[in-house]
């Protein structure tokens, strides 16, 4: 039926492109179909072009029909957050100041897209600049809770079926919370994992492009695509990109274990999280261990924020000195912070993120990833907020890859993530195991 969410996995998806049994004209026109039905409800569209969708979907075709070589993505509807650039594409980073703003050139992860066949599909909203003032967008499991932020439109877009995959980004924990909110998967990789060249900068040291889909193996299949060095960003380094989607694909070799951590802000989760983690712990028997965070974990939430506001007033300087009065409170608040850190306390917060991670190296040692709430709970009620990062910050601070997966649910029906955390670098192994753990889920659901 028209408007019917887009459900199938990505993967799938991609297999019946490559194979001719689905044309990327049938699946765009789906895709569309489901915008256009929805898009008055969930609001999860900065720019989108029906025309422009379609135009690529039948040249993607008859690359197809004409036996040309086919790219990673092929055929793929792929969405990208609106403070991503996109070459002559409106890119207006969710900020009036930037009102008809069209860049010359793509970013990185774009030309990357359109190299791999992907199905440019639009822009999706933000939060202003990508800090904390929320969008337009709702939850599609219930439109009086916010999606999340900042990358509330690729999450909604997933999550609503409107597309298979779409990327964002993540400074405290602006893909891991929206896609918690959302019910669906959200990567962040390792940070300097996929090159930020054309993406807003706000914090460098902390921005980081992370990807959504219904399932791991989406999110292996569009982040592999994504993953390289860029000479442009300081952050990448010229590795070989892992294998991300044969390894989340593939079965362990044993099952893996997990270390439970209790993040800093657990005491005041909501009481439907603390239940689902006591069952989901209880349910995991042996593959599952507490393991306490050192008290200097107290600290990483304060001090990350220093990094970001401080961050925030050298590279949105121009908004504030410019167009103060067209901007949010949050994030004027944010950048007038940012103005009065001393650089001893910056230079201080920049380092800090040593002592912590050699305090999760002794608890990776022991486990193969660990197991945390995503969110402090269901989507909270309202859209004057897009929720509480407390059990993010601190993995975007670490410069650790994480996954979200949506395994539990609160009394009310909303989704809660659960959040999966690897050592720097474990990208692979990292959705391997939150692969490992929703087919674990299943298995458990239909034997109970």
């Amino acid at each position: 039926m028209a408007g019917e969410p887009v459900a199938t996995g990505a993967v799938e998806l991609r297999e019946r492109l490559a194979a001719g049994t689905l044309d990327a004209l049938a699946l765009a026109e789906a895709c569309i179909a489901r915008i256009e039905a929805r898009e008055p409800e969930i609001g999860a569209w900065a720019w989108f072009d029906a025309d422009f969708v379609r135009s690529q979907a039948r040249a993607l075709d008859a690359q197809r029909k004409a036996g040309r070589p086919l790219g990673r993505l092929h055929g793929l509807p792929v969405a990208v957050k609106d403070i991503i650039d996109t070459r002559r594409i409106p890119t207006e980073n969710g900020c009036l100041v930037d009102e008809g703003r069209v860049p010359a050139q793509d970013a990185f992860v774009v030309e990357r897209l359109r190299a791999e066949g992907a199905i440019l599909m639009g822009k999706t909203v933000t939060t202003e600049l990508a800090f904390a003032h929320p969008g337009k967008t709702r939850n599609p499991h219930n439109p009086g809770h916010t999606p999340g932020g900042s990358s509330s439109g690729s999450a909604a877009a997933v999550a609503d079926g409107m597309v298979p995959l779409a990327i964002g980004t993540q400074t405290a924990g602006s893909v891991i919370r929206p896609a918690s909110f959302c019910g669906i998967t959200g990567f962040k990789p390792t940070f300097g994992a996929i090159p930020r060249r054309g993406v807003l900068n706000q914090s460098p040291s902390l921005d980081t492009v992370g990807v959504f889909a219904a399932d791991p193996t989406g999110a292996a299949l569009l982040a592999e695509v994504l993953f390289g060095h860029d000479a442009a960003d300081p952050a990448t380094r010229p590795e070989p990109t892992p294998p991300l989607l044969k390894v989340a694909a593939s079965e362990p070799p044993r099952p893996p274990v997990f270390a439970f951590v209790r993040p800093p802000g657990w005491d005041v989760a909501h009481p439907d999280l603390h239940d689902g983690f006591r069952e989901l712990f209880d349910a995991l028997g042996e593959q599952v261990f507490a393991a306490p965070l050192p008290s200097a974990f107290d600290a990483a939430a304060d001090q990350r924020l220093r990094v970001n506001e401080a961050e925030m007033a050298y590279n949105f300087y121009p908004y504030w000195r410019d167009g103060k009065d067209r901007l949010g409170e949050p994030t004027v608040k944010a950048i007038e912070s940012g103005n009065a850190v001393p650089a001893r306390d910056y230079l201080s917060a920049k380092d800090y993120p040593k002592v912590l991670n050699a305090a999760l190296d002794e608890i990776f040692r022991r486990c193969d990833a660990i197991l945390c709430p995503a969110a402090p709970g269901p989507a909270p009620e309202g859209l004057g907020s897009t929720g509480n990062a407390i059990f993010n910050g601190l993995w975007t601070y670490c410069g650790t890859p994480c996954v979200t997966v949506p395994l539990l649910t609160s009394q009310d029906g909303l989704p809660m993530g659960v959040q999966i955390v690897a050592a720097r670098g474990n990208d692979a192994r990292l959705l391997r195991c939150a692969n490992w753990l929703v087919n674990w889920a299943d298995r458990q659901s239909q034997e109970g």
